[in-house]
């Protein structure tokens, strides 16, 4: 795979004059003539047994197809990511970008994408709205479908009944995940409750470490997460002898006692499927999103300390995913303060603009929102 580091990239485009810069506006508008290229860009390393792991798997899918792609990693959220896909275009030729973190997108992306009107920019996030550039797109996968598994997995193994949960910040994709991984959990158990611990940001290794050992001396034997790269959480909660579920990608080899399985995210299916219809000049819908069934999430493969009832368990709702489709969100469910936040008989679908807007905790969560 084609791999440039970041401190070349960006130091190569900063160094070119403006006749240089502009000499090279012609390859990227001919771009198509050498064949496709195609970048990604990671705002931490690729290795990173998480977020931009899964991201850059995904990528490798794409090279194995033999197309043209090019990466950069540890690229800021800041101007720096507008270097990097300004450099992506003009001196690679790159007709299609996928800066996949959350903070790209405004207003980097949106900023390039109306002065690159000829380059499709795909973006990780779900951020897509309508008036946006044509040229720009969204997706993101319904992974909490996976945590309600892995909670489902995780109840079976505890014996102190107590979990829990390294965060980074209560926003409401983080906050359904907790949700939904509680709610599977006590689907089995409702007396297994889940203790939150947010670390105020994505990557903050302490920290992480820190809130891993400070659930382990409050009792807790699963612990699980939602951090950029879970990879500290994981093996610390190894060093620990805790039961663990992983995220993003899997974890497995970081903690071969104890851990479970995991929610990760499948873009060696998206990123081929999406860049096909690139190719073929089929219209690639503003927001893209799916969950188990469309093959944008997955389940990690079960851990030798899973029994076979834990197995069964999640299975059995995981076909219901698959099939007709399941509802995390439905029926009677109260927050943590024990306020009713849907009520009886009715069911929050995927795209329901209320877990859109979550806000809450439910039940058996211990620990604040906001």
């Amino acid at each position: 795979m084609t791999f440039v580091p970041s401190f070349s990239r960006r130091a190569v485009l900063a160094g070119l004059s403006a006749g240089v810069a502009a000499a090279a506006l012609p390859l990227a508008r001919g771009r198509a003539a050498g064949g496709l290229t195609v970048g990604f860009i990671y705002v931490g390393a690729r290795d990173d047994y998480g977020y931009n792991q899964a991201h850059a798997a995904g990528a490798a899918a794409v090279k194995a197809l033999g197309i043209k792609v090019v990466e950069e990693e540890r690229v800021p959220e800041t101007i720096d990511v507008e270097k990097t896909m300004e450099s992506m275009i003009n001196l690679d030729g790159a007709a299609l970008l996928f800066p996949t973190s959350f903070g790209y997108f405004d207003p980097h992306i949106l900023k390039l994408a109306k002065k690159y009107q000829d380059v499709t920019f795909l973006h990780c996030g779900g951020l897509w709205h309508d008036g946006l550039p044509a040229n720009t797109h969204s997706y993101f996968g319904y992974i909490d479908e996976a945590e309600y598994l892995a909670g489902i997995v995780a109840a079976h193994v505890t014996k102190t009944r107590k979990f829990g949960f390294v965060a980074a910040k209560p926003i409401p994709q983080v906050l359904r995940n907790i949700n939904a991984f509680t709610l599977g959990a006590r689907s089995i158990d409702p007396t297994i409750t889940t203790q939150v611990i947010f670390t105020g940001d994505w990557s903050m290794p302490v920290k992480e470490a820190e809130a891993t050992n400070s659930l382990a001396d409050q009792g807790v034997d699963v612990v699980t997460c939602h951090v950029d790269s879970p990879k500290v959480v994981i093996e610390t909660a190894e060093k620990r002898g805790l039961f663990t579920t992983g995220y993003h990608a899997n974890q497995a080899v970081l903690a071969p006692k104890g851990y479970l399985t995991g929610a990760e995210w499948n873009w060696e299916s998206l990123y081929p499927t999406l860049i096909g219809m690139f190719q073929a000049g089929k219209p690639i819908p503003g927001l893209v999103r799916g969950g188990l069934k469309a093959g944008f999430v997955k389940l990690s493969p079960y851990g030798a300390v899973v029994p076979d009832a834990a197995r069964a368990a999640a299975e059995a709702i995981k076909a219901k995913f698959m099939g007709d489709g399941f509802a995390i969100f439905a029926g009677e469910i109260k927050d943590n303060k024990g306020a009713v936040v849907i009520p009886a008989g009715t069911v929050r679908g995927q795209t329901d603009i209320e877990l859109e807007k979550m806000s809450y905790l439910v039940e058996g969560v211990i620990g604040a929102a906001a």
